[in-house]
C-alpha cells in the first residue's frame, strides 16, 4: 500500500438487528448509515496511527472495494478510519479515536 492507505479486510455482520420494541428489522431496509468492522491487513508506510492487524471502524460507503483471491477487501485512507479496537484494554473502553 503507497502513503496513507490501508487495506481492509471486512468483517460481516451476522448480528440480526432489532428495534427497542423487540422487531426484527431485516437488512433490506434502508435505516442511517451503519459504521463497520475490518481487520487492517496492510498498511502503506504514511499511515501513523494504524498498523497491519489492527480492527477499525470505518464507514462503508467512504471506500474503495477490491478482491483478490475471491476475498473481499476495501480501500481507505487513515483518516477514513472512526476507531481502533484495543483487544485488551488496561483502561477505558478498548477504543480510541
Amino acid at each position: 500500500m503507497l502513503h496513507d492507505r490501508l487495506l481492509v479486510k471486512t468483517v460481516p455482520d451476522k448480528s440480526e438487528r432489532r428495534s427497542s420494541a423487540g422487531l426484527v428489522i431485516p437488512d433490506t431496509v434502508k435505516l442511517a448509515t451503519r459504521l463497520a468492522w475490518g481487520e487492517v491487513v496492510g498498511a502503506g508506510t504514511g499511515a501513523r496511527h494504524v498498523k497491519t492487524g489492527d480492527r477499525v471502524l470505518f464507514d462503508p460507503e467512504e471506500q474503495g472495494e477490491v478482491e483478490l483471491n475471491g476475498e473481499r477487501y476495501v480501500i481507505l485512507r487513515e483518516r477514513d478510519v472512526h476507531a481502533i479496537a484495543n483487544e485488551a484494554p488496561q483502561r477505558g473502553t478498548g477504543l480510541y479515536l
